[in-house]
C-alpha cells in the first residue's frame, strides 16, 4: 500500500512538471513569436488601417491557439527533455531507478501527460480552432496579403451528378460569375442533351442564373436547339466546392473535411491533396505525442556529461529533423508524387524506429 502511495506520488510530480514545462514553454516561444510577427507586420498594419481591436481580437488571439495546437507535439518533445535533463542531472531518475521502479513504470505519468495534452490538441484542432481560423486568415487576406485570397480560376470541369458534367471556361470569385459555361447530360456513355452559356451568375443555396444560352436536345439522329438570354436553375454546387484557396483545409473542421474529401472525389476534382494532408495530420498528431515523448524521456533519463544542455541540443537537432520530414513529404504529396495518408504518416514511422532504439538504450 505504501509503494503504491509512493508511486502514486511520483506520478503526481511528474505529470504536474510535464503539464507545467509544457505550458511554460508554450508561453514563452509563443510570446517571443507575438513579438516578431508583430515586428515583422507593423508596417502592413499602419499602411492597411487595420484597426487595432481586429489586430488583438481577429489576429493575435486567433494566431496564438492555432500555432501553439499546430506545434503541440513539439512542444511536447522539449518540454520532456527539458525536464526530463533537470531530473537527471539532479538524480532524480537515478535514485527512482535504484529503488526499484523501472524504466517502462516511470514512462506511465508521461504516457498520461501526452494522452491529455493529445486528446485536447485533437479536439481543439479538429472542432473549436477551424471556425477561428476563418476569422484570422480573412484578417490575413484584408490586411497584411490580400494576394492570397482566391479570386478565381481557369479551365474547370468536373461532376455534380451521375451522367451530368458541368465546365467553366474561367470563373470570377468576387462577382461569383463564370464564363464560357456548358452543362452535358448523359445517359450512360450517350450525349442526350447540351447546354452552352456566355455566362452563369450564382446566387444561393444552389441558385444560379444562366445567361445568353443555348440547349441543343439530341434524339437519335433529330436534334433540337433552344436559345434563351436567361434562364434560372438549381446545381447542386456552389463557388468553393471548386474555387480552392491555399488555406481552406485550415478552416474546416475535421468532419467537414471528409465530407469534402468525399465530395470531391466523386465529382473528379483533383485539387485534394492539402485537405487530405491536414485530415490525416491531425489523426497523426495524436500519435506523434506519444512516440517524441518516449523519444525525449529515452534520451533525457540518462545523465551525461555536458549537463542538460547537450540533450537540449539533440532534442533540437531532432525536432528539425521531425520537421524537415513533415515538410518534404508533404511537397511530395501535394504535387502527387506521394499519398497523402502516407505523407502525413512517414515521420512517425521514421521517428517510431528511433524511439525503440532509444528506449532500449534508455537506464533501467
Amino acid at each position: 500500500m505504501k509503494d503504491k502511495l509512493k508511486l502514486f506520488r511520483i506520478d503526481r510530480y511528474i505529470i504536474k512538471k510535464f503539464l507545467g514545462t509544457y505550458i511554460f514553454m508554450i508561453t514563452l516561444i509563443l510570446s517571443i513569436s507575438v513579438v516578431f510577427d508583430i515586428n515583422e507586420k507593423i508596417d502592413k498594419f499602419m499602411s492597411n488601417s487595420a484597426p487595432l481591436k481586429e489586430i488583438i481580437f481577429n489576429y493575435y488571439l486567433n494566431f496564438i491557439p492555432y500555432y501553439a495546437n499546430l506545434f503541440s507535439p513539439l512542444f511536447i518533445f522539449l518540454a520532456v527533455i527539458f525536464f526530463t535533463s533537470k531530473m537527471a542531472s539532479n538524480s532524480e531518475i537515478i535514485a527512482l531507478l535504484s529503488n526499484g521502479v523501472s524504466f517502462k513504470r516511470l514512462l506511465r505519468p508521461y504516457m498520461i501527460s501526452a494522452a491529455v495534452i493529445a486528446v485536447f490538441t485533437f479536439v481543439m484542432g479538429g472542432f473549436i480552432i477551424p471556425p477561428a481560423n476563418k476569422t484570422r486568415i480573412d484578417f490575413e487576406q484584408t490586411y497584411i496579403d490580400p494576394r492570397k485570397r482566391k479570386t478565381g480560376d481557369r479551365d474547370i470541369q468536373f461532376k455534380v451528378a451521375e451522367g451530368t458534367i458541368v465546365y467553366f471556361g474561367n470563373f470570377d470569385m468576387e462577382s461569383k460569375t463564370g464564363y464560357n459555361f456548358s452543362i452535358d447530360h448523359f445517359d450512360s456513355l450517350k450525349l442526350v442533351s447540351r447546354l452552352t452559356a456566355y455566362s452563369i451568375k450564382y446566387d444561393s443555396l444552389y441558385h444560379w442564373t444562366i445567361n445568353d444560352y443555348q440547349i441543343r436536345n439530341f434524339n437519335g439522329l433529330e436534334e433540337k436547339i433552344t436559345h434563351g438570354s436567361a434562364i434560372d436553375t438549381i446545381i447542386q454546387i456552389i463557388p468553393n466546392d471548386f474555387i480552392v484557396a491555399n488555406s481552406d483545409q485550415q478552416m474546416m473542421t475535421t468532419p467537414q473535411l471528409y465530407r469534402h474529401v468525399k465530395s470531391q472525389k466523386e465529382r473528379g476534382l483533383g485539387n485534394i491533396q492539402a485537405f487530405q494532408i491536414e485530415y490525416h495530420s491531425r489523426y497523426a498528431s495524436i500519435f506523434s505525442a506519444f512516440i517524441l515523448t518516449i523519444i525525449g524521456a529515452s534520451l533525457s533519463a540518462r545523465k551525461v556529461k555536458g549537463g542538460m544542455g547537450v540533450n537540449i541540443g539533440l532534442g533540437l537537432a531532432l525536432s528539425m529533423a521531425y520537421i524537415l520530414f513533415m515538410t518534404i513529404s508533404s511537397s511530395f504529396a501535394v504535387k502527387g508524387s506521394m499519398s497523402p495518408f502516407v505523407a502525413a504518416w512517414i515521420p512517425n514511422i521514421v521517428f517510431i524506429g528511433i524511439a525503440f532504439f532509444l528506449y532500449k538504450r534508455a537506464p533501467n
